[in-house]
C-alpha cells in the first residue's frame, strides 16, 4: 500500500500511550510480538497503516472507544504491515492485556468484551490463562487446484494429507491437516510464491505424551510475513473446524513457531456451552509513548 506524504502530519502529531506485548508463549520474547497504541482516537487510516508498516510486526492495534459502550469495553482496529484485518487472535489477547495493564476496568470482572470488525469478541479471564471465544467459522470444501498448488509450493508430499478445508472466521484460511507434526515441520516455504490474500495453515499431531498435542504452521508468503510465529485466529479456525465435524477434544495444546525459533503454545478448550476458547500467556514487555 502506497502512502502519500502529508506535510501537515507533523503538526498534527501528538504523544500517545504505547505498549508492546508478547503473546502465546510462557517465555517472554519467544511468542508473537504486538504493538498496541492505547489512545488511537483521532488517527486516520493512513496514520494507523503507516505506523503498523513501520513497526514491522505481524500486527499492530489501535484502541478506541466502543461504538456501543453497553455492549463492549473498547474497540480495536488491527493492522498488518500491508492492510487491516477484521479479526486476529494474538492481537485480541494482546490488546486486552494492554488495555487492562493501562487501567481498563471491564464491566464484568471475568470477561472483557472487545469490539472489532467481526463483532463482539469475548475474552474469558476466569481461568489460569486468558482465552478468547472463537468467532463463528464458515467451513467449506477446499479447492483441489489451490490445494495442489499449496502442496507443491511448500514441498509437501500429497500422501501425508489427511483432510483439507477452506475456513473463514474473518480471515480466510486454506487449512491442511497432515499425518504428523513431523510432516508439518518438514514443509519448506523457500522459493514459494502466493498472492497476498492467501493464508495457508498446516496442522498435524504429535506423538501422545508430549508437551504439545499438535503442531501448527501458518504461511502468508505474499503478505510480507512468510511464516507467522503464532496465529490465534488460525488456531481458532482449526478448532472450530474440528468442532463442526464432531472431532474436537475437550482440550489440547498446539505448538507453533517451532520452525522459526519461537516457543508458541496455544491452549484450546471446548466450553460447556459449545463455544471454542483459545488461550495463551501474554507479557507486557515495553511501555511508553509514541508520537503519531
Amino acid at each position: 500500500m502506497a502512502h502519500k506524504f502529508d506535510p501537515s502530519a507533523k503538526e498534527r502529531a501528538t504523544r500517545r500511550r504505547f505498549i508492546q506485548c508478547d503473546v502465546f508463549s510462557a517465555v517472554p520474547t519467544r511468542g508473537n510480538g504486538l504493538a498496541v497504541v492505547l489512545d488511537g482516537a483521532g488517527l486516520d487510516d493512513a496514520a494507523m497503516q503507516g505506523f503498523a508498516t513501520w513497526t514491522q510486526l505481524a500486527e499492530t492495534t489501535f484502541l478506541l472507544p466502543p461504538t456501543d459502550p453497553t455492549a463492549a469495553d473498547y474497540r480495536v482496529r488491527i493492522f498488518t504491515t500491508r492492510g487491516e484485518l477484521p479479526f486476529a487472535g494474538h492481537p485480541t489477547l494482546g490488546s486486552c492485556a494492554a488495555w487492562l495493564h493501562a487501567g481498563g476496568v471491564p464491566k464484568d470482572a471475568d470477561h472483557v468484551r472487545q469490539e472489532c470488525a467481526v463483532g463482539i469478541v469475548e475474552i474469558d479471564r476466569s481461568g489460569a490463562l486468558p482465552a478468547f471465544v472463537a468467532p463463528p467459522t464458515r467451513v467449506e470444501p477446499s479447492d483441489p487446484e489451490r490445494l495442489a498448488e499449496a502442496l507443491a509450493a511448500l514441498r509437501i508430499d500429497p500422501s501425508t494429507v489427511v483432510r483439507s478445508a477452506r475456513l473463514d472466521n474473518g480471515p480466510t484460511w486454506e487449512a491442511i491437516e497432515l499425518t504428523s507434526a513431523a510432516a508439518v515441520l518438514a514443509a519448506d516455504p523457500r522459493g514459494a510464491s502466493f498472492a497476498p490474500e492467501r493464508r495457508i495453515g498446516l496442522i498435524g499431531p504429535h506423538a501422545p505424551g508430549g508437551e504439545a498435542d499438535v503442531e501448527v504452521r501458518m504461511f502468508a508468503i505474499g503478505s510480507g510475513v512468510t511464516e507467522d510465529p503464532i496465529t490465534g485466529s488460525l488456531n481458532a479456525a482449526l478448532a472450530s473446524w474440528m468442532a463442526a465435524e464432531g472431532r474436537l477434544p475437550t482440550s489440547y495444546t498446539a505448538a507453533q513457531g517451532t520452525a522459526i525459533g519461537r516457543l508458541g503454545r496455544v491452549h484450546v478448550r471446548a466450553g460447556a456451552d459449545g463455544r471454542v476458547l483459545i488461550g495463551g500467556a501474554t507479557h507486557v514487555l515495553i511501555e511508553g509513548s509514541v508520537t503519531l
